[in-house]
């Protein structure tokens, strides 16, 4: 029996070909954590902003911070030999969902129903999609421990929490970003011989 109990203690949760990705994965999280709060120290200015548009900034910013740790946090107790993924994934899973809730209730309280709140919005619902998922595959885990299959979703789960983050962040920092919508309705009106709104500015 205790035998038994050892193998059982020390049963690896995560198959040793996806380990080095969890490795790779707390590395580059770490990182992005830090170049992120440089991001929020440059748009300091827009986070403290009270209206509309300063809590739009604070959502972003807080929503690619719980993307980042979310990873950072999945990534490293995924390294730790034992069932440790399973809790942790629906424990941080759990946390990043009662923030999207919070920030969706926000954007409704601001009543201001603009292309960038639908946006903002969309990138929420994504997010929350993102950790209802993760949540599950942690439960499937923790009921049947040698599901490699889910460990493997959640490493999927990890690289999508880092791309929402990264974008939330080239938001947060004012980015330039160029849409095929915006390109399209350009090119017609130029054709048309109307000017564009962001090309009619007097030189400098």
């Amino acid at each position: 029996m205790r035998k038994r109990h050892g193998r059982c203690k020390n049963h690896q949760v995560v198959p040793s070909s996806i380990h080095d990705f969890f490795a790779a994965s707390a590395g580059v999280s770490g990182a992005l954590i830090g170049l992120l709060f440089v991001a929020i120290s440059v748009a300091s200015d827009r986070l403290s902003g009270a209206e509309a548009g300063g809590q739009l900034h604070r959502i972003r910013a807080v929503g690619a911070l719980t993307a980042f740790t979310n990873t950072l946090a999945v990534s490293l107790f995924a390294l730790i030999p034992g069932h440790k993924i399973g809790w942790t994934a629906v424990s941080v899973g759990a946390g990043g969902l009662a923030f999207v809730v919070a920030s969706l209730l926000s954007l409704i309280r601001l009543r201001q129903v603009r292309w960038a709140t639908v946006r903002d919005g969309l990138f929420l619902i994504g997010l929350a999609v993102t950790f209802v998922i993760q949540l599950l595959e942690g439960v499937d885990i923790n009921a049947h421990p040698g599901d490699s299959g889910a460990v493997n979703t959640i490493a999927v789960l990890a690289v999508v929490c880092f791309l929402i983050g990264i974008a939330r962040s080239w938001e947060l920092i004012g980015g330039p970003s160029i849409g095929i919508g915006h390109e399209v309705t350009a090119l017609v009106r130029h054709k048309d011989g109307a000017e564009d709104p962001h090309e009619a500015q007097p030189p400098p």
